[in-house]
């Protein structure tokens, strides 16, 4: 009866979850008449693919989507590689204030990323890197730097000093041992920060928002600029169709790493 009772509460949970994903997914192939009957229709009785070949003919989608990739990739590569050496000096140099460092790297990361608008922007206008991926690929490794360093160094404080304490006879450098040791046995731990960084990277809207514009927009700008034939129209066939395409790929890198991630989101959690 146990087992009975706990399997209908995951199905509810999985069922409310996967509920707006799944009514995205419907409302994607309807044909325009069926977006507009009422009362809706929940599921389609003519499926149709016309909604994703209209997001790709009137406008460049598939840039939006590459855009994305490149701000998500690049500032996932540049938060592990701060967070790898930061975490590593925290949990290893034995700095007095690393209780400290941490503590205020938390309470950064629970600032909300709105009240860091008006800063971010006046820094990168004075830099020059409006409308430019690099100027928001820095400013998406800052703000995942925090959690990143969090990830990583309760993973590195479980790792085994004994190993590098043989590299350091051996004649191995702090940065050899990291970059030899360290970062690959803790793969896991590492591809569950670069799946959870990117996927805020993928889906972060208000500053994306404002420092680019143009055909440099990511693809969550892009959903939100979408128009219909008038200016009164919402092209709701067209969003849930774009809503699907750039849900695919972060699912399918949670389904490909789910290993990585649930041992890397639990490591460091027990010791022994």
């Amino acid at each position: 009866m146990k087992r009975l009772s706990l399997t209908a509460a995951v199905l509810l949970v999985v069922t409310f979850s996967l509920a707006p994903f799944l009514w995205s997914v419907l409302t994607s192939i309807k044909t325009a008449t069926e977006l507009r009957s009422i009362p809706p229709t929940y599921v389609p009785h003519t499926a149709t693919l016309t909604n994703y070949s209209d997001i790709f003919n009137r406008q460049p989608f598939a840039r939006y989507m590459l855009n994305s990739l490149i701000v998500g990739a690049g500032s996932t590569a540049l938060a592990l590689a701060a967070g790898a050496l930061a975490a590593y000096a925290l949990t290893r140099l034995r700095l007095r204030a690393a209780g400290t460092i941490e503590k205020g790297l938390l309470l950064f990361s629970l600032f909300p990323a709105a009240v860091l608008i008006v800063p971010l922007f006046a820094l990168a206008r004075t830099f020059g890197l409006i409308n430019s991926f690099l100027g928001l690929i820095l400013v998406h490794a800052a703000l995942n730097l925090p959690f990143a360093i969090w990830m990583l160094s309760s993973f590195f404080r479980e790792f085994p000093t004994e190993l590098e304490e043989a590299a350091r006879v051996d004649g191995f450098s702090r940065l050899q041992i990291l970059t030899r040791i360290v970062l690959p046995i803790s793969a896991p731990a590492i591809g569950a920060t670069a799946i959870l960084v990117f996927i805020f990277s993928w889906n972060e809207f208000v500053i994306s928002n404002l420092f680019l514009s143009g055909h440099k927009v990511t693809v969550p700008v892009a959903i939100s600029r979408l128009s219909g034939a008038s200016a009164y129209e919402i092209p709701w066939g067209q969003i849930s169709a774009a809503v699907v395409l750039t849900t695919l790929p972060v699912v399918a890198a949670v389904l490909a790493f789910q290993r990585w991630i649930i041992s890397g989101l639990t490591a460091g959690a027990v010791k022994g």
